[in-house]
């Protein structure tokens, strides 16, 4: 299936609302309920293409597209009354999931997961339980409070503009509202980045400890004494920790040994704030002091989730509009420093040694022992994130299209789905994560449940094909990326009210068949559907051979091009001149080309030289009736 962003966007714009615009009414909640984390999915569905990609703003009431007001018709008449509908569904977002003070009616962002929250024994999580943060609230709602800003800072000019009639009226409402919201998100965009900062954690190990030899039978890929691998590991990430250890709020957490040589060590995001997290003095929230219950591990998952929300706040996009104030810019920075470790540390573990990297021994095995193919496509997307932001060689992409190709056959995104296959509980009910801690709010041990290997393989495919340079890995990539669209596709609703939306697994993988939309797939097909439209604005891959190709047509035909033109008489206003004029126009415009799109220049040589060809044909047919 040829994966097409604008139209199937505005497919899921469309099927959005009349899932949940009713009335003028909205529908919040989905499969697994209303809470802070599918609420946010739910409405990023609609502002993250709004806000990422070029032609999809809403903020300037009359310069949206035709096609994009007819499908968000629903939502008003005219641009301004559907951007006041933007507003007023953040507003409602905020006041949902937003609690006070009862001694001083201060508002207090609320990040609770909620009915996302599963019990390992199948008991329900206590009210305490269900209250808790985890790094997904605080990531989503980084996301949200970034599109929410972008959207109301262009959308706010307009409003002060507007002066006539019914336009004016609203306008005249709008301004206030706008400014309120802003303040509002504003400090939960600040709450989820102190909430970020204090989930991340160090955690070192002995080698000789069950963590220890965990994570040593990844890295060893060769058979090396324990000993050796050890000393290579420390060498290799050796910047890494010397940061680490030199920055004393990233090892935050007692028992951190970042001054042993001889101990292991790992770094990313726990499920939440972790025990005895350090408080961050310079912010005047709650959330800056408040305890944490998140074993001091990272998890792979939380990890990739804090990486893909800080980078949205890192973006060009973000820094061009200049959307944080001084004392966000100082919880950014703290943010991206821990960013950029991690994303290191896991970049070199997943390439470590100089033969087989450890992240080609699929399933991936965790320090606490777990293994499975969910957490090699994670280890494979902290590796194409890292080498979005740095320099990527052919090696490195060569080697990972071929780990996608196997994780697609291992995920059966490109395989049949038999009966009894173990493959089929990455996609429904999804993998298990423990939260360890949370049982000590004498409540069970929650679990966390992920559903989306299909869209993580979707995504980071297209990452690697946009990286690429060279054609036949990302034509590589770009199937697989087309197969996984096929299998997504497969799984959309077909009928009933969430019909357009995810997910159905029943049509692939049987069971039970629900009728309610899960935002929390839909939004990461959306995220998907931007990667790929940021692919598709970039250049396209040049062939060297294209390239010569082009060089020796233009030749040729600007020679033909010069020698007809001395045929020509300057009194001569036969189609000739018209012909030669255009045949020169095409090579101009070739070579314009040729470095850029060098296809597009052979093209237009060639048509040049069948031009040309025509007008030597006719003088010399012409000769020789003579």
């Amino acid at each position: 299936m040829r994966i097409k962003p604008r139209e199937q966007i505005l497919g899921v714009w469309r099927s959005l609302l009349t899932a949940c615009y009713q009335d003028e009414t909205w529908v919040w909640g989905g499969r697994n309920g209303s809470n802070s984390i599918s609420d946010a999915e739910q409405l990023l569905c609609l502002l993250y293409p709004a806000t990422e990609i070029d032609g999809f703003g809403l903020e300037r009431p009359d310069e949206i597209a035709a096609d994009i007001r007819q499908v968000l018709s629903p939502l008003g008449d005219d641009g301004l009354r559907i951007g006041e509908r933007v507003v007023w569904l953040l507003e409602q977002y905020i006041d949902r999931h937003t609690d006070r003070n009862p001694e001083t009616g201060a508002e207090l962002p609320n990040f609770a997961a909620g009915s996302y929250l599963a019990s390992s024994d199948g008991t329900d999580p206590t009210p305490s339980q269900r209250a808790l943060d985890v790094v997904d609230s605080y990531s989503m709602s980084l996301t949200l409070c970034l599109a929410a800003l972008k959207f109301l800072r262009g959308f706010s000019g307009p409003v002060a503009e507007m002066t006539v009639g019914r336009r004016l009226k609203l306008a005249v409402e709008l301004g206030p509202r706008i400014e309120r919201l802003d303040a509002r998100i504003n400090a939960r965009l600040t709450a989820a980045m102190v909430g970020l900062i204090r989930s991340f954690v160090v955690n070192t190990v002995k080698p000789k400890s069950r963590a220890g030899q965990a994570m040593l039978s990844m890295l060893n890929q060769t058979g090396s004494s324990p000993d050796t691998v050890v000393r290579a590991v420390q060498d290799r990430l050796d910047r890494v920790r010397i940061r680490l250890r030199n920055d004393a709020t990233l090892s935050q957490v007692e028992g951190v040994d970042l001054d042993s040589y001889d101990m292991l060590f790992e770094c990313g995001w726990s499920w939440a704030i972790v025990r005895k997290a350090a408080a961050i003095d310079f912010v005047d929230m709650p959330i800056a002091e408040q305890p944490g219950y998140a074993i001091a591990r990272p998890y792979l998952h939380f990890t990739v989730v804090a990486l893909d929300g800080i980078n949205d706040l890192t973006s060009q996009r973000t820094r061009e509009l200049d959307l944080l104030d001084g004392q966000q810019r100082r919880l950014a920075e703290a943010l991206q420093l821990r960013w950029d470790l991690a994303q290191r540390y896991w970049a070199a573990v997943a390439r470590f040694g100089t033969g087989r990297w450890p992240l080609e021994d699929i399933p991936w095995r965790t320090s606490d022992g777990e293994e499975s193919d969910y957490f090699s496509l994670i280890v494979s997307a902290v590796l194409m994130q890292d080498l979005l932001n740095r320099e990527a060689n052919d090696d490195d992409l060569d080697r990972a299209a071929t780990i996608f190709d196997e994780l697609a056959r291992r995920g059966r995104i490109i395989r049949r789905f038999t009966a009894g296959d173990p493959a089929r509980i990455m996609h429904t009910p999804g993998i298990s994560l423990r939260l360890l801690g949370s049982e000590e709010l004498d409540g069970p041990l929650l679990l966390w449940t992920v559903s989306d290997y299909a869209t993580v393989l979707l995504k980071r495919t297209l990452q690697a094909a946009r990286l690429s340079g060279t054609i036949e890995t990302r034509d590589q990539l770009m199937a697989l990326a087309q197969a996984t669209m096929d299998h997504l596709d497969l799984r959309a609703f077909r009928e009933g009210p969430a019909t357009g939306l995810w997910d159905d697994p029943s049509r692939i993988f049987g069971g039970t068949e629900s009728h309610l939309p899960s935002w929390y797939l839909t939004e990461r097909v959306v995220e998907c559907m931007v990667t790929a439209a940021r692919m598709y604005r970039e250049p396209p891959l040049r062939s060297p051979n294209s390239v010569t190709r082009a060089m020796e047509l233009l030749t040729e035909a600007e020679h033909l091009l010069n020698r007809e033109m001395l045929e020509l008489s300057e009194t001569d206003m036969s189609a000739g001149r018209t012909a030669l004029a255009l045949a020169e126009q095409r090579l101009e415009r070739a070579r314009k080309l040729i470095d850029e799109r060098p296809g597009t220049a052979v093209s237009l040589a060639s048509q040049a030289l069948m031009e040309l060809d025509e007008l030597a044909y006719a003088r010399f047919d012409a000769t020789r009736s003579v």
